[in-house]
């Protein structure tokens, strides 16, 4: 008899309760188990502290797939690790469970980020298009009066012929969002101090200071990732430019907007907002975000929800299929890019 040595590389999936089952249809699961020797009904919830199958299973393993929840990679949940090579998060940003140890080792690292990045932008579209044409708004008066009213005149401000659309960021979501734009009759202005002129022309943006932005747009869109130095970005000297009657929408991070600046121009009824993602997250019970009726306050279902988790779960195991067959991977996470990504 000829023996034959499976040559598939062990595969261990690590991410919080409850993620895979929503992750994963039977159909990934079975081009999981054809890629890969693994288990995909054994899911790692904690490797800092792994139960015995998971310790036996995180010793064997050279590819982790990850999504939301996973345990951060430290030196010590390396340890345990000593085969491992590469990690294919099925999500957005690496950098909760990513740790220094992963890049010291030189272990290869993609994200399912341009997956997640589409729900976003299409969200980001449809707030975009209803603020341009007062629908909140409108929405709000009609239940009030329940009668036939000069729509008309109250409303002749609305609609997006030719409105001036603020994009803060040219992130992966931000570009996104630019595309979908375009075929519509609005100009869209930009802010990224990493974009040059050069590229802002092949986006078909004007390039601009943030507050010249703030100021000349009737909707802001915020796509700038969470860091240190875009904490507040939208600070009170931002607010106080718009104009009345200016939409701000946040899909991005509620820490990149001042929230305390933000509230007396909402509570007037100067500014509306669209708000998928607040500081802190939800906001307490007794926020006025929750009654306002020029806001409208989602709880940060702009990213992936339901059937859109498919979508990731499809780039991931493109992924490790380029992993499998020694391709490089189409989209991978590099260190040096942290700095600028969410």
């Amino acid at each position: 008899m000829r023996h034959t040595t499976d040559h598939r590389p062990a595969l261990l999936l690590a991410m919080g309760p409850g993620i895979a089952d929503r992750l994963l249809t039977d159909a990934h699961r079975a081009r999981l188990t054809a890629l890969t020797r693994t288990d995909p009904r054994l899911v790692a919830h904690d490797l800092a502290a792994p139960e015995p199958p998971v310790a036996a299973a995180l010793a064997e393993a050279e590819v982790l797939l990850t999504c939301w929840g996973a345990t951060p990679l430290t030196a010590g949940v390396l340890e345990r690790a000593p085969r491992l090579r590469a990690v294919v998060h099925a999500a957005g940003s690496v950098k909760h469970h990513v740790t220094e140890a992963c890049w010291a080792r030189g272990i290869a690292v993609t994200s399912a980020a341009a997956a997640n990045a589409l729900p976003v932008a299409e969200y980001t579209l449809a707030a975009i298009l209803l603020a341009g044409k007062h629908v909140l708004r409108a929405a709000r008066r009609y239940a009030e009066l329940r009668t036939a009213h000069d729509w008309q005149g109250e409303l002749a401000t609305s609609g997006n012929y030719r409105r001036a659309v603020g994009v803060v960021g040219a992130s992966r979501i931000g570009r996104r969002v630019i595309e979908l734009l375009r075929p519509f009759d609005v100009q869209v202005l930009l802010y990224d101090p990493y974009v040059t002129a050069g590229e802002a022309a092949a986006l078909g943006v004007v390039p601009m200071s943030l507050d010249d932005l703030c100021a000349r747009a009737d909707i802001v869109s915020v796509h700038a990732p969470q860091l240190p130095a875009t904490h507040h970005l939208i600070g009170a000297a931002q607010l106080a430019l718009m104009p009345d009657g200016a939409t701000l929408i946040n899909t991005s991070r509620g820490s990149l907007i001042d929230g305390t600046a933000l509230l007396p121009h909402l509570t007037a009824g100067r500014l509306h907002a669209v708000l998928d993602v607040t500081d802190p997250e939800p906001p307490p019970p007794d926020s006025p975000l929750y009654r306002l009726p020029n806001v409208l306050l989602t709880p940060h279902i702009a990213g992936s929800l339901g059937n859109e988790l498919h979508r990731m779960a499809d780039q991931a195991l493109d992924e490790l299929e380029r992993y499998v067959r020694g391709v490089p991977f189409a989209d991978p996470v590099r260190p040096s890019e942290l700095s600028r990504s969410a």
